[in-house]
């Protein structure tokens, strides 16, 4: 199975015969907006990292190098199509008008999401591996039921799909064959969407799969392809593409084949599973400066336009570094009082536990006054 691509690395273009009518349809503006997206989001993703280090979140899980994966896909679908993310999908928060201080609130540990999911068509972010593709199944299906009985809810759209994103790691689970069971039983209006960034932290993806994930989709009867993820117009075409076919009728699943270039999040050490020159290799097909190339060979963006870009990028980490600094910090057991509905004897004995740790803490700054005081 080759992935399909129309951007080579040194940013030529191949015309193809299905897919190069959807990058004909754009405008000069909304292929800007791509690089723009992407652009953006790396300096946010940069500037996370750097405030992970600083000890002002308590992880951060990077999407460095797979930026034209998801700001392709995104971009194609409607925006009243609901997407199901996992925790690494900030191009498609960003796309979706979710702030970066709104992002940054799970990774701070202040909330569980700092986004109303409704208003953005975008679900929470889920850490639990899979999950995801089964919330993604029962709002399909939430559809499908709605439809028939004539009864759709307000703000929903007929022909309304969902995308449910996860990575090479997460095919691995049991719930997504689940959830590929039901999309494919009751032909559910589901695009799987998989980053195969080619490792699920330490485990390479050829051992995850003996064959390409999107062969996968024909065993529960419905179509995948692969796609370069390092084209951002590939990632586009196709994703407008099987969008079109899931509005038809009936799931689809896109294997977008990318490279995570940095850790798996900041608590991880890619140096001891892979090595300097695949990751070398992989860098020369980086996906900013592949599109770059092909926007100045086209005459639709010259350094002036780059220079707004990247000053605009620099004004969204500065905002976020700010906004980072203002956010107040969540009381550790307020962060149990949504586990159950009513009290539970298991969650008041934590609590307690939690409440007699932090008192084996001493303040620095009373320590420091005391030390003072003491000399």
């Amino acid at each position: 199975m080759q992935p399909i691509q129309l951007l080579a690395p040194d940013g030529t273009y191949t015309e193809h015969y299905v897919y190069s009518e959807y990058i004909a349809a754009l405008g000069e503006q909304d292929l800007r907006d791509l690089y723009r997206l992407m652009a953006t989001e790396r300096r946010m993703d940069a500037e996370a990292t750097s405030l992970q280090r600083q000890g002002q979140l308590a992880l951060w899980v990077p999407a460095l190098g797979q930026e034209a994966a998801q700001a392709g896909t995104v971009s194609a679908l409607k925006s009243t199509d609901m997407i199901f993310p996992t925790y690494r999908e900030h191009v498609m928060a960003l796309h979706r008008g979710i702030r970066p201080d709104q992002i940054i609130q799970l990774f701070r540990a202040t909330a569980h999401s700092g986004w109303d999911p409704r208003e953005h068509a975008m679900n929470v972010y889920m850490v639990v591996l899979g999950a995801q593709t089964l919330h993604a199944a029962g709002w399909a299906m939430g559809i499908q039921r709605e439809l028939e009985a004539g009864d759709l809810a307000d703000g929903r759209a007929e022909d309304e799909i969902v995308l449910a994103c996860l990575g090479d790691g997460a095919s691995s689970q049991g719930d997504v064959h689940e959830s590929m069971v039901f999309a494919s039983s009751y032909e559910l209006p589901v695009l799987y969407f998989i980053q195969n960034n080619h490792w699920a932290i330490s485990v390479p993806s050829s051992t995850q799969s003996r064959s390409p994930l999107a062969a996968r989709a024909a065993g529960y009867g419905f179509e995948g392809v692969q796609v370069d993820g390092n084209d951002v117009l590939a990632s586009y075409a196709v994703a407008a593409h099987m969008a079109g076919q899931v509005r038809a009728g009936g799931p689809k699943l896109i294997e977008s084949v990318t490279y995570r270039m940095g850790a798996h999040t900041t608590a991880d050490d890619p140096t001891k599973y892979r090595s300097a020159d695949e990751v070398e290799a992989w860098r020369a097909k980086d996906p900013l400066d592949r599109y770059r190339r092909w926007l100045e060979a086209e005459d639709l963006a010259d350094d002036i336009y780059f220079s707004e870009v990247d000053q605009e990028a620099a004004e969204v980490a500065a905002e976020l570094r700010r906004a980072v600094q203002e956010i107040d910090p969540l009381p550790l057991e307020e962060a149990m009082d949504a586990v159950y509905a009513e009290p539970h004897r298991q969650v008041e004995t934590d609590k307690a536990w939690l409440k007699e740790y932090e008192a084996g803490f001493v303040d620095d700054d009373a320590l420091a006054g005391g030390e003072a005081g003491a000399r």
